[in-house]
């Protein structure tokens, strides 16, 4: 079989490239990979031909036992290196597996097509070879992917608690500030001073609250229904949002709810999506206009709008609204986690949440809920 494989090892190698191509609009072939399939075959051909010799053993040297070993081997080295190489230029694991069996085909179809018989012990070798060569491919593969899945993620954790350290500090900073000014006894809580403390205090409340909500979700923590009057938690949000807007000096409205409606859902969870939506629309309102808030119920779902006064978006960015991190206002002051962690939190209570735009006007999102009726609660 070596003398096989060197005399036809150009076009040997030609076939793999071949079906690698076949299987995907190329990247990187076996070409630029340093530690791919020419060494591997160059390997092969080592251990057969020592395999001839006086001294067969030697060849485990080369290509390893069968089973693989602790040991290291040549070809155990190259193929941990050809898996790192793979996984660097966006491969998947199957190819790196493909890529093997590729070569084995390759020599079996030729030696068919020019009549060339192998001995047995010769094909164990082969199986031997590419067996060991696969499993040290495969596992150098997964444990870099895991490494980089491990620091995308350590990245992204890092980032967020980055953006939320850096808006505690901020807003504490602030708050600490008009205290400090109240304290010295230069100006009342009643004035302007006294203002800044209480929509910083506001802030921070709300940025805590977004980010339970969010460890909440994330963790998979179970969702805690309960049946709750539509008007009774609508009468709620307007007392802390009319602060809010007054604070923002921007007008607020909200609609009469029929009595009747009710949503089964968590609390929590609903209070906090519901009121980021608001803190956006008295975020990214223009001055002096006004923020409404309306509930009401439709066929069998209840529809929670808050309307702004933004003056519209531009066409095809309404969605990438609720993208993590995501900022399209002008003003920067936010996490821009509010809208990902409100859908989050309202498709976790089986509902949706979609935005309207309205062309020079502004925006209108929707929570979109299943209705119920209070008199669920009732006893039959």
């Amino acid at each position: 079989m070596h003398s096989f494989l060197i005399t036809h090892s150009a076009e040997l190698i030609a076939r793999c490239r071949q079906k690698v191509a076949q299987r995907r609009a190329t990247k990187a072939g076996d070409a630029e990979l340093e530690h791919g399939i020419p060494l591997f075959l160059n390997q092969l051909i080592k251990t057969l031909q020592i395999e001839q010799t006086s001294k067969p053993l030697y060849s485990r040297k080369v290509s390893g036992p069968a089973g693989g070993s602790l040991g290291l081997s040549e070809i155990g080295e190259t193929a941990a290196l050809h898996g790192r190489e793979l996984l660097q230029h966006g491969f998947t694991v199957d190819e790196v597996v493909h890529g093997y069996g590729d070569l084995c085909q390759a020599i079996t179809d030729l030696a068919f097509e020019r009549g060339v018989p192998f001995e047995v012990d010769e094909f164990r070798t082969l199986n031997r070879c590419l067996d060991n060569a696969i499993a040290d491919a495969v596992t150098e593969f997964s444990y870099q992917r895991d490494l980089v899945i491990d620091d995308n993620g350590t990245q992204a954790m890092n980032e967020r608690l980055g953006f939320l350290a850096h808006e505690l500090r901020n807003l504490l900073n602030t708050a600490a500030l008009a205290l400090k000014a109240i304290k010295v006894g230069n100006v009342g809580l009643a004035g302007a001073t006294g203002a800044l403390l209480d929509r910083s205090l506001c802030a921070l409340r709300d940025l805590v609250d977004r980010s339970l909500s969010e460890v909440r979700v994330s963790a998979g923590m179970p969702v805690r229904h309960q049946l709750i009057s539509l008007a009774d938690f609508i009468a709620e949000v307007k007392i802390s949002a009319s602060l809010e807007a007054e604070a923002r000096g921007c007008e607020f409205s909200v609609s009469v709810v029929d009595p009747n409606l009710a949503v089964v859902v968590d609390r929590h969870l609903l209070a906090s999506s519901l009121g980021n939506l608001l803190q956006n629309a008295f975020k990214f309102t223009e001055q002096n206009s006004e923020v409404s808030l309306k509930a009401y119920g439709v066929a069998n779902r209840i529809l929670i709008d808050v309307e702004d006064n933004c003056g519209g978006l531009p066409p095809g960015e309404a969605e990438s609204l609720f993208a993590p991190f995501a900022q399209a206002g002008a003003d920067k002051s936010g996490l821009g986690l509010g809208l990902a962690i409100s859908r989050a939190n309202v498709e976790a209570n089986n509902g949706a949440l979609s935005v309207r735009n309205v062309a020079g006007s502004g925006c209108i999102f929707t929570i979109n809920l299943p209705r119920h009726a209070m008199l669920e609660a009732r006893p039959a």
